[in-house]
């Protein structure tokens, strides 16, 4: 039996509650086209999903799901087609003969079997690593070119082997740079398991913040950068568009004030406090019930959204739910250092440790409880008062976990 309108309502208002880290930007889209039966129009990839190594002793969770958010920094649709030029414009950044295909956006959600705390862990994109399945005959390199790298030597091996239209070269070369993307993070993670993939553009996240806007923001301090990102905001709480959407979480640098610093770290937190504040944004509006909007959400995952064959976000909703309201927090793998590898800018990082990380963050320890402070002897004087705290939606570092539920400051 089909659902009546009544219960296709209450699914789309269950997930738009959710708003799961960056799936959140497709995830209503992707719910209204299947109530719709225009589900076949996203595009879908028969990717071969990681099922994980479990760590001796520790046995494989059942229940959970494991996504894998990339955000590809290509000036093309998921056809290899060329933007809208509105777009370019909007999103200061060059037209598509610019740019490759890195993952600029890489971004592990792990939700737990049984209703316990979700977690989106970033992976700062010049992370030096292996790569799984060594593309076009390179081993080792910043994690965002292992798609890139899989996309190149694929697509020119088919086009030279022959006997299959370019069509059909650009969209399995597509598939085997997912695949060994996918692979590589898993490897790189300590062999963790990934359930599904959302790969989402720029003008996908441009057309999806039109659509929303304006969302707030907040910043620690004023700053700028014209000339890269197109940045320019003031310190506090404010509001943006969707244009200025795309310079907040593309700025990695300052340009204009002397004692603003900013690194790449401070982009990645920049994306995650945007994927909050949208969360915020869908919890409380009535986005989805306007028809435009869900028009321009559904064209918008046709043309610029992938996911696994898989993936049936329906199947999140009573997950997604909880999320919203401060079930999600976000962490940022560590850096040791900046460094320089064959000529290129990487990040040095220690491979251990952040498996170590990560497998904590997966599988964290049962709390103890505190053992009771003895009360001061009479006569002791009172311990001298903490200092006041910094308020619990201030983010200094990109160390610090950032919670979901409210809008957070950030650099």
């Amino acid at each position: 039996m089909s659902p009546t309108p009544r219960t296709r309502r209450r699914r789309i208002f269950a997930l738009i509650g959710g708003a799961v880290a960056i799936v959140v930007l497709v995830a209503g889209t992707i719910v209204a086209v299947d109530v719709i039966g225009l589900f076949a129009g996203i595009h879908r990839s028969e990717v071969a999903m990681p099922r994980g190594t479990a760590e001796p002793g520790v046995a494989q969770l059942t229940g959970e799901t494991n996504i894998l958010v990339m955000g590809l920094d290509s000036r093309v649709d998921e056809n290899g087609d060329p933007y809208p030029a509105d777009i370019y414009n909007a999103i200061h950044a060059e037209d598509q003969s610019v740019g490759g295909y890195n993952t600029n956006v890489l971004m592990y959600i792990h939700i737990p079997a049984g209703g316990g705390p979700a977690v989106g862990i970033s992976i700062p994109r010049d992370d030096y690593v292996q790569y799984a399945g060594a593309p076009g005959g390179t081993t080792h390199g910043k994690i965002k070119e292992a798609y890139g790298r899989q996309f190149d030597a694929t697509y020119s091996a088919l086009l030279r082997k022959g006997g299959i239209s370019k069509t059909d070269a650009y969209q399995q070369a597509r598939t085997a740079a997912r695949q060994e993307e996918i692979d590589t993070v898993s490897q790189f993670l300590g062999g963790v398991p990934i359930d599904h993939f959302v790969e989402i553009t720029m003008a996908a996240f441009y057309r999806i913040a039109q659509a929303v806007q304006p969302i707030t923001v907040c910043l620690n301090h004023a700053t700028a950068d014209p000339k890269y990102s197109g940045a320019n905001f003031p310190a506090g709480v404010q509001e943006i568009s969707a244009s200025q959407a795309m310079a907040f979480v593309r700025q990695r640098r300052d340009t204009t004030y002397k004692n603003v610093f900013l690194t790449d770290l401070d982009r990645t937190r920049r994306q995650q406090a945007f994927i909050v504040s949208l969360a915020v944004k869908l919890r409380h509006s009535g986005t989805f019930t306007d028809l435009g909007t869900m028009q321009t959400l559904i064209d918008t995952a046709k043309q610029y959204v992938a996911l696994d064959s898989g993936f049936d976000i329906l199947s999140l909703a009573n997950q997604a739910q909880r999320l919203s309201g401060g079930g999600l927090s976000f962490q940022t793998l560590p850096v040791e250092k900046f460094g320089m590898i064959h000529g290129e800018s990487v990040n040095i990082v220690d491979v251990k440790r952040i498996q170590a990380i990560v497998a904590g963050l997966l599988h964290p320890a049962t709390p103890t409880a505190a053992p009771s402070t003895p009360s001061s002897p009479q006569g002791t004087a009172p311990a001298t008062p903490a200092a006041p705290s910094t308020p619990s939606n201030v983010y200094t570092n990109s160390e610090q976990p950032l919670l979901s539920g409210a809008v957070p400051c950030v650099n």
